[in-house]
């Protein structure tokens, strides 16, 4: 199993337009593909104005996978660029959870099959 995270900086006083459009769009088309969202967080110490999701995958090629996937699907390519013209700077790391992590519990759900096009709305 493997995390993502993706760290993305807000521009100013977008704050509460990005996560609108995550919330009432972006969340259902992307959790359609994706899958295993482990999480999506604010900061409130350190860095302002950042966002940090993490999706777990069963390994880097189901993540390649379900990303082109996303990527090809007419939702995304409709809605990414409202959300994008509020995102300053962004930053993909892939963990890899200790043999200790409670996210190892993860893994079944990460390896869950990509759905077909003809089953997603």
């Amino acid at each position: 199993m493997i995390v993502e995270e993706r760290i993305y900086r807000i521009r100013n006083g977008c704050m509460q337009r990005y996560l609108k459009l995550v919330r009432e769009e972006g969340l259902a088309i992307q959790q359609s593909i994706l899958g295993a969202l482990i999480g999506y967080f604010t900061t409130e110490i350190g860095p302002l104005s950042q966002v940090t999701h993490m999706w777990a995958y069963a390994d880097l090629e189901d993540r390649r996978r379900r990303r082109q996937t996303l990527a090809e699907d007419p939702r995304w390519q409709a809605f990414i660029p409202r959300l994008s013209e509020n995102i300053e700077q962004a930053e993909n790391r892939i963990l890899l959870p200790t043999d200790f992590s409670p996210l190892r519990d993860f893994a079944s759900v990460a390896s869950a099959v990509v759905p077909s096009k003809e089953s997603r709305p």
